[in-house]
């Protein structure tokens, strides 16, 4: 089965300091041993340049744009990528039209429009009120993962 891997676990998985990095870190080492297919989109990686370069006092990681672009390189190599297609373009402006979406949940639209798109119908996020309103989409909490 495929996961999609949201950003917000993908930016505790490298925080140590988090609390719920942990929770990230052995969620997603868990669910790679049981052999799920785990994936991000490109909204996940920008959304995780934007964290990860902005500096710990905005609430970011502080990282130089050199340690960002390794980073993602690494996550690019881990992590299967879900490519920016036509289509989710179309799933996207659908799902926006349909729930009324509006705000910064224009974003977590993007990455369930992928999801349709890729059929992935999981994502693993701390995040778990965002995408209760896509249908079809089954929330995974990190903390949850290794009880599953």
């Amino acid at each position: 089965m495929a996961i999609l891997i949201d950003t917000s676990v993908l930016l505790r998985s490298l925080y140590p300091e988090h609390p719920h990095y942990s929770a990230a870190e052995n969620a997603i080492a868990t669910l790679r041993l049981r052999g799920e297919v785990l994936c991000v989109a490109p909204q996940n990686l920008i959304e995780f340049w934007a964290v990860a370069t902005r500096s710990r006092d905005e609430n970011g990681l502080g990282m130089n744009p050199a340690r960002a672009a390794s980073e993602i390189a690494t996550l690019r190599r881990f992590f299967r990528l879900l490519p920016s297609t036509p289509e989710v373009l179309e799933a996207w402006q659908g799902i926006v039209e349909a729930l009324g979406v509006s705000g910064k949940q224009t974003h977590d639209a993007h990455l369930a429009a992928a999801m349709q798109v890729y059929s992935v119908a999981t994502i693993l996020t701390v995040n778990t009120g965002h995408f209760k309103r896509f249908p079809g989409i089954a929330i995974l909490d990190p903390a949850q993962a290794a009880q599953r």
